[in-house]
């Protein structure tokens, strides 16, 4: 095996109009080695990998791959080429099949007419390396789980004669026994001799599989080593430009009287049963597998979707709700699906803050002034409060999805998967936040979580969902990472 970089990224720089996105970036990666691309959401890193697959042209650098000249054209010839990106969202056709995914825009023919043979042999091959035989070359994409519909992504890449691999945020919508199948399986790609790059927001993760790691922040590379010589705080620390302190801030709490309870709460199909009790001044965690029922929890909770049996009590009331009736009992829901559900991308970051609280008359004036006590408060970036809310970045729009629940001024905040897909600089800020309203404000929070040491870290009490039914809630400080995964698969005594 070659010990020289197989990929390196030198001096890259690129502008779009008057915004600087890449200053100078420097990146190299091994053969055999998982490199961690790491820095808060606006960064650069997405820019980075862009210029690497094809997707953008480097307006200065080099790039070579196994020290020959690289200069991707798009996306096809960089795979060509031998680099494969597997995006957050996932690129797949959901109706065609696995083999004609796995070779999509690559397709092998005979005097111009596809050759399935040679298609099957390419699939069955790909995914006998990958040890999924449990995958069917014929099957539907759609099919499939989502770490499935993973499996085929890398499939496809392998199946070109991928060198280098992007992964961008591969665990972000997939449960934790899925990211641990797939932290062995970058290890044996690794011992294949891949280079994969990693992008993620979780250190812990990047420490798991990652044998060095850059930083990037304002378009600049600003540190990198070996990851075994470095901490999370001194890496965390480097993504932000100063000492962040302890990133789960725990003020004294006083749990007051209970402003909410569940009681033999069932939905359609989920959950098949949820008792709990909250209590101002408490943050109750819920944990659980992708699919346990937790979001359909919440969503039943909040008059989203239909209740089937049991009751919930929202200080004296226990009768029927619609979502504008939870607003007005002072009850406001963060959605995990910010794009489809949780925001209005199409409309500005005044119009998403004050939509739940808008007056007869809307007076632009006091719309702006509002949204500017948020946007200050919460240390939101963006131009202005006119701006689209779909040009700002992850973490600024999880923070205005939180922001309209404080701008309604509500008392219960069920929060789903809070911090999905946002950097640790902002993870940072929304945890002290949570903290400022359970502990000075009395505030209630209730929040789902598939990321264990953030449960652990911010929560008072957690409660864990397994096949649609809530457990008892417990203190978390009794509680570990150990413990809860067992409750959560079914494997606790």
């Amino acid at each position: 095996m070659s010990t020289g970089p197989r990929l390196e990224m030198i001096g890259v720089r690129k502008r779009f109009g008057a915004t600087v996105a890449l200053d100078g970036v420097d990146l190299s990666v091994l053969p055999g080695e998982c490199h961690a691309l790491v820095g808060q959401n606006g960064a650069g890193k997405s820019t980075l990998v862009k210029v690497l697959s094809g997707a953008h042209p480097a307006d200065q650098g080099e790039l070579r791959i196994e020290g020959a000249p690289y200069r991707p054209h798009s996306p096809i010839d960089g795979r060509r080429r031998g680099v494969a990106m597997i995006y957050q969202e996932l690129s797949l056709a959901p109706h065609l099949s696995v083999e004609a995914n796995i070779v999509l825009g690559v397709e092998p023919a005979r005097w111009g007419w596809l050759d399935r043979r040679e298609t099957r042999r390419l699939a069955l091959e790909a995914l006998a390396q990958l040890h999924h035989p449990e995958i069917h070359p014929e099957a539907r994409t759609g099919s499939l789980t989502v770490a499935q519909q993973q499996i085929v992504e890398i499939a496809r890449a392998l199946a070109i004669g991928c060198r280098v691999l992007v992964l961008d945020e591969p665990t972000s919508s997939i449960s934790q026994r899925d990211a641990d199948q797939l932290f062995v399986l970058i290890d044996r790609l690794r011992g294949q001799g891949l280079s994969i790059v990693y992008i993620s927001h979780f250190i812990e993760e990047c420490k798991r599989v990652a044998q060095r790691y850059t930083v990037l922040r304002d378009g600049r590379t600003v540190g990198g080593g070996a990851m075994a010589d470095a901490t999370p705080a001194q890496i965390v620390d480097l993504m932000v430009g100063q000492k962040v302190g302890h990133l789960y801030p725990r003020s004294a709490r006083t749990p007051g009287e209970e402003i909410l309870s569940l009681e033999g709460l069932a939905g359609l199909e989920k959950p098949s049963r949820a008792d709990l009790s909250l209590r101002r001044g408490e943050v109750l965690g819920i944990a659980g597998l992708v699919g346990a029922g937790r979001t359909e929890m919440l969503r039943s909770v909040f008059g989203l979707d239909p209740v089937r049996s049991g009751s919930v009590r929202v200080g004296a009331y226990a009768g029927p709700a619609s979502p504008a009736r939870r607003w007005s009992q002072g009850m406001g829901f963060v959605s995990e699906d910010r794009k489809n559900e949780g925001l209005a991308l199409g409309l500005s970051v005044a119009d998403n803050l004050t939509l739940s609280k808008l007056e007869r008359i809307v007076l632009p004036q006091r719309q702006d002034s509002a949204a500017r006590k948020w946007i200050e408060l919460l240390s939101i970036r963006c131009r202005d409060s006119s701006q689209c809310m779909s040009d700002l970045s992850g973490g600024n729009q999880q923070k205005i999805a939180l922001a309209r629940l404080l701008h309604h001024d509500v008392d219960i905040l069920l929060l789903d998967e809070p911090t999905r897909g946002i950097d640790v600089a902002s993870k940072a800020q929304l945890y002290q936040k949570i903290d400022d309203l359970v502990s000075r404000s009395g505030k209630a929070v209730i929040l789902v979580s598939s990321y264990i040491p953030e449960l652990l870290g911010t929560c008072d009490r957690i409660a864990v969902m397994c096949r649609g039914r809530l457990g008892p809630a417990r203190p978390a400080g009794l509680l570990d990472e150990h413990a809860l995964i067992l409750e959560a698969t079914g494997e606790a005594a």
